[in-house]
């Protein structure tokens, strides 16, 4: 019975959400936190595995003022955390079709989708409050350059959870630039997959038609089965 009582005994922790206390399990993650102490979570609440970005939270300690940054569904409840979660973060999305955009010599296309991004003063703030630890002002620099690759190469772990842009006293939204970015370097400089290449050619040419029209015959119980 002794090490029934000591396996069913849990470490608890105070944190306080919206200012008010509470005490949950160590362990949980911020998200579950919230769930245990009974908020029902409809927005900021997503895949629950770090890859959406939906959780951007916002937290900081008891008489520690610094804000820190994180997904609340991979961040650990810590002592003394005061806690909240941003609602969804508006952005400015410039209106554009890739296929117009093609890159020329001395042209910067991010540029004229967003000008605004030539009054980035490298503050960093974007690069301290990205969960992901990206190096977000770098590809912002790269952007200004028109280096679309870098662009890429800097961004491509990108969870789009808006932290950056909640960050910068400018008012950019490095994340939106960043996804155009790489949306070119795909069209336009990326190598083409050859393979990729010649299946979109057999589709084409009807080589599935006959195979697809079996299927849209077949009972959905063998469907199902195969």
């Amino acid at each position: 019975m002794a090490k029934v009582a000591e396996k069913e005994k849990v470490q608890m922790v105070d944190i306080f959400i919206m200012d008010k206390h509470y005490q949950v399990p160590e362990g949980l993650t911020i998200q579950a936190a919230l769930e245990y102490c009974g908020y029902n979570l409809i927005r900021s609440v997503g895949c629950r595995s770090g890859f959406c970005g939906a959780c951007a939270t916002i937290y900081c300690f008891k008489n520690d003022p610094q804000l820190r940054y994180a997904l609340a569904c991979q961040k650990a409840v810590e002592p003394d955390m005061y806690l909240t979660q941003i609602p969804f973060f508006p952005t400015a999305e410039a209106l554009y079709n890739v296929e117009d955009l093609e890159p020329k010599e001395g042209e910067n296309k991010l540029v004229e989708l967003y000008p605004i991004i030539l009054t980035c003063f490298g503050c960093n703030n974007c690069t301290k409050s990205c969960p992901q630890d990206l190096e977000v002002m770098e590809f912002m620099s790269a952007a200004i350059r028109g280096d679309y690759e870098k662009v890429y190469e800097k961004s491509f772990d990108c969870l789009m959870c808006g932290l950056c842009a909640a960050r910068c006293p400018q008012g950019l939204q490095p994340y939106v630039m960043a996804m155009a970015g790489r949306r070119l370097r795909g069209a336009y400089l990326a190598p083409k997959s050859q393979h990729n290449l010649d299946r979109v050619k057999e589709i084409e040419e009807g080589r599935f038609d006959a195979e697809m029209e079996k299927l849209k015959q077949m009972p959905t119980d063998e469907l199902r089965e195969l």
